[in-house]
């Protein structure tokens, strides 16, 4: 497989209109213009973007433009993809604020420096000065017909759910900055193919001009449940190599292979075979690739060597606590730093968040032993062995 093959196929669900058609433009020298857009919902970018930044990656070290657009005026409005009821709009120092910090995030993954760097842009440069008129002309370039068959729409109409009027102009919001931009193609999850495809109608009727659309495909398990997520949370790009590790030991098997499509460059040959022989040993490769690739290879061993240590080899850290026998558990996790209040502490054991030395504690009021060194477990990551100082 050449360079090409791996850009069209790593990774990739569809590509619009084919395969066939964007390879022929590639394989003619044609450098492109390419973009992803990123709506500052949160200030973090996670795992899903993570996908999209490893695609723009690899059209950036084959000599591609290659554009990181931060959506701070389609954050405003909120992406109605996939969402059973309207999203809560944002403000614009909510979408400035949370995008503080994303050039320093991306930046592990793509180099916006050197000969080719990539463009940082953000949509509110040409959206904001939009006119009431210019809108018109626009939305007059889409049926209701186009807008309303998505999924979540019908799902909505058929639960009487409302439907407000920006939510459909959040694509037409999208379609715009591909007009602007002026791009030969745009990259996203598999998830936004309607708001791509509608940037690819606007750009044929005002401009004459083929978009190429092309979708990653997501990181789900056989479910369709996303994975990276632990404890509820994400794992986000701004969070510690360790973390991250973790976080990606904490997938199920059935995902190892994929991962490691999305997230890695490492050569997938044979991948399938060494996953059965080796689930264990594959994920914690697995780990170690995508620390590497963000953090360096320092941080890699470093975070591999703390997860063999607290995880594997059950070396937990150690905390001499004084009169240990006189804490119930609630008492003890708040006072050991495990929960952030009684409060937080008596809805953990409650909902059997707590081991104490591998056994099920729910009740907030258990005396903790006084005779012997105990380990308590909060959740699947925080671990505690108390030395008894009786």
């Amino acid at each position: 497989m050449d360079k090409i093959d791996n850009l069209l196929i790593r990774g990739v669900e569809k590509i619009y209109p084919s395969k066939e058609e964007l390879e022929k433009v590639l394989r003619s020298g044609k450098k492109l213009r390419l973009y992803q857009g990123f709506d500052p919902s949160m200030p973090n970018l996670h795992l899903g973007n993570f996908v999209g930044l490893m695609k723009l990656r690899q059209f950036q070290k084959m000599g591609h433009e290659v554009i990181f657009l931060v959506g701070d005026f389609t954050g405003m409005i909120g992406d109605p993809t996939d969402k059973s009821a309207t999203r809560k709009m944002l403000t614009r120092e909510e979408t400035v604020s949370n995008s503080q910090t994303w050039k320093e995030q991306v930046s592990r993954v793509l180099n916006f420096e050197g000969d080719n760097p990539v463009k940082l842009m953000f949509n509110s440069e040409w959206l904001d000065k939009i006119s009431f008129k210019d809108l018109i002309g626009y939305t007059s370039n889409f049926t209701f017909q186009q807008l309303i068959e998505r999924d979540m729409f019908q799902k909505r109409l058929k639960e009487d759910k409302p439907i407000y009027l920006h939510e459909f102009l959040y694509p037409v919001a999208q379609a715009i900055d591909c007009v602007i931009m002026d791009v030969d193609l745009e990259i996203g999850g598999s998830d936004q193919t309607f708001n791509m495809l509608t940037g690819r109608t606007l750009m044929k009727a005002l401009k004459d001009k083929e978009k190429y659309v092309l979708t990653t495909k997501l990181l789900v398990d056989a479910e369709g449940n996303k994975a990276g997520k632990t404890t509820g949370n994400a794992l986000f790009l701004d969070s510690t190599p360790e973390n991250f590790y973790g976080g990606i030991m904490s997938f199920p098997d059935e995902v190892i292979a994929l991962s490691f499509e999305l997230l890695t460059e490492v050569d997938l040959e044979g991948n399938e075979e060494k996953i059965k022989a080796d689930p264990m040993g594959e994920k914690k490769r697995l780990a170690f690739e995508v620390v590497k690739l963000l953090w360096g290879k320092e941080s890699a061993q470093k975070a591999q060597d703390v997860f063999e240590r607290t995880f594997q080899k059950r070396g937990v850290p150690e905390l001499e606590v004084k009169k240990i026998n006189s804490l119930n558990l609630e008492d003890a996790l708040t006072e050991l730093g495990l929960a952030s209040s009684k409060g937080e502490a008596k809805r953990i054991i409650q909902q059997g968040g707590v081991d104490i030395e591998e056994q099920k504690i729910i009740d907030p009021n258990f005396k903790l032993p006084s005779n012997k060194d105990i380990l308590i477990k909060v959740g699947k990551t925080k671990f505690v062995k108390i030395r008894s100082c009786i």
